[in-house]
């Protein structure tokens, strides 16, 4: 991309409104992930800096997250003892994404059903607002949302009004704040700002966030030792996967904003840099932030000199607003969560959701369940599967229209045939693209025809792909007609088809020379066979 005055002018605005924005999302993140306003604030610093300077999405603004939130918050309650244990799992879950982008696993991401990604947003969506319901009513926050929902008895009967007038307030700037206006002061911010005053003046009992520690963060110290590595690689794998599909779903959206194709290996890459300096540092981890993102696009951002500035910036507040961030509400940082998770939540998908099929629909509805009351990885893994079977159901009658299983007659298959009506040689044709969706039902209908004739051809002239299901079921039905009957042969098979079939060792079940390279060649041979 040509860089000019007006490219330049542009990443300044957009680092500037991505920065004001950053500032209060990443003290509510800090507070939600149980790290601190200050680890959120460094982790958007850290994270910010490095994953846009070395990633593959140059408008792509990176920091805490919603779902990187709720992940970094259920590690912390496992180790809230022990920081370093939080940090070692930070720093492996980087080397995960590097190793992710090294590995070139970014492109696969793009590959997720809609379905998965709207029941696992819409569950981080839904988890963010009930943890931040204790927050809202003057209470601590705790564990995870079934924690929540049972500790709001306690949290009701104990109610802190100036609380939760201060979360309304913030949460009715973030609902009703004209949106012209969020150019000069966008909402989050205006929610802070309005929320920390009321409370100054008029609601003090609440509380508030409290000393804030200055400076740059202690390094932290990996844990190394062996037990602990291999139990720490079930949160780390959790936490990779999680930041790896936000950011690489920001990235869609900021290519299709900005008429562009990121990177995305090298975004995996660089953000899993981002996320070990994180840990390095003891501070929160992120992933590329959607609402951040935009709003740099939309300012003018188009290089990663906006997200650098941004998180520039951000480093000057922390130093110059310390005592200020001492002061700011607890509910106030509710409020704008609240408004957060609302948003996060797949409104689209679900406002349209009587005109889905039922099955995206159970797809969707069973990952948001998991992902709220079970485990965000197993949330992603069973939601993936289900779409896996749900498309193989739907591919299995595509892939089986053109399947050809027909008698030939003899004087098709050679006209020097005295008798023309019999039908010795059946022909099997296997046009397209094979997989397991229509492995077994290939296995039942021609494995039947195959035993009525004295030899069969496969003829794999137009065979675009063979998966390893349906290459061993190919095979089955091959050694079938090879030891039942006099004998098969194949024709036209090459390439993908040919890997896939040596891959299962047909070549070792059927003779060299009947192998041959098209139909015609395949008839005469099969003619042979018999009559021998």
């Amino acid at each position: 991309m040509q860089f000019d005055l007006k490219t330049l002018r542009g990443d300044i605005f957009g680092g500037i409104a991505s920065a004001v924005v950053a500032l209060p999302l990443a003290l509510a993140f800090g507070v939600a992930s149980g790290l601190g306003p200050v680890a959120g604030l460094y982790g958007a610093i850290v994270v910010g800096f490095l994953a846009v300077v070395l990633g593959g999405t140059p408008t792509q603004i990176s920091g805490p997250t919603g779902p990187t939130a709720i992940a970094t918050a259920v590690i912390v309650t496992h180790h809230a003892d022990n920081l370093a244990e939080v940090a070692t799992i930070v720093i492996l879950s980087g080397l995960l994404q590097i190793a992710f982008g090294l590995l070139r696993f970014g492109r696969f991401v793009t590959y997720t059903p809609y379905s998965v990604v709207s029941g696992f947003m819409s569950g981080i969506g839904v988890i963010i607002i009930l943890l931040q319901t204790l927050p809202l009513l003057g209470a601590s926050a705790t564990g995870g949302p079934l924690d929540a929902v049972r500790a709001w008895p306690a949290a009701l009967a104990n109610i802190n009004l100036d609380a939760l007038l201060i979360a309304a307030v913030a949460l009715g700037v973030g609902i009703f704040w004209p949106r012209r206006l969020d150019n000069i002061l966008p909402s989050p911010l205006a929610a802070l700002l309005l929320g920390t005053v009321v409370a100054e003046l008029w609601f003090s009992a609440a509380p508030v966030i409290g000393e804030v520690p200055t400076g740059f963060p202690e390094p932290q110290w990996p844990v190394l030792s062996g037990g602990f590595l291999f139990k720490m690689l079930e949160p780390a794998l959790i936490l990779a996967l999680v930041n790896s599909i936000d950011s690489l779903l920001t990235s869609l959206v900021a290519d299709s904003m900005t008429r562009t194709q990121h990177n995305s290996d090298r975004e995996l890459f660089g953000q899993g840099v981002g996320n070990v300096a994180a840990g390095l540092l003891g501070v929160m981890p992120g992933a590329g932030a959607t609402m951040r993102t935009v709003l740099n696009v939309r300012v003018g951002g188009r290089t990663a000199l906006s997200g650098a500035l941004h998180a520039v910036l951000l480093l000057a507040f922390i130093f110059g607003l310390g005592p200020l961030v001492e002061r700011v509400p607890e509910a106030c940082l509710a409020g704008i969560l609240m408004k957060v998770g609302w948003d996060i939540i797949d409104w689209r998908f679900l406002l349209r959701i009587r005109h889905a099929t039922t099955e995206n629909v159970v797809i969707m509805l069973l990952t948001l369940v998991l992902t709220v009351f079970v485990d965000l990885i197993m949330a992603v893994g069973v939601g993936l599967i289900v779409a896996g079977f749900v498309s193989a159901r739907r591919l299995e009658p595509e892939e089986l229209k053109k399947v050809v299983s027909v008698p030939l007659l003899d004087a098709v298959v050679s006209p020097e045939a005295e008798k023309s009506y019999d039908a010795r040689v059946g022909l099997v044709a296997l046009p397209g693209h094979f997989s397991v969706a229509s492995a077994r039902e290939l296995a039942r209908s021609v494995g039947a025809d195959i035993k009525d004739h004295e030899a069969v051809i496969f003829d794999f002239s137009d065979v675009t792909y063979i998966d390893d299901s349906a290459a061993l079921v190919i095979e089955d039905l091959a050694e079938v007609s090879q030891t039942e009957a006099k004998g098969c042969v194949v024709a036209g098979l090459s390439g993908s088809a040919e890997e896939a079939l040596r891959m299962f060792g047909i070549h070792d079940r059927i003779p060299p020379e009947h192998f041959v390279p098209d139909l015609e060649t395949a008839k005469k041979l099969a003619w042979e066979l018999v009559n021998r």
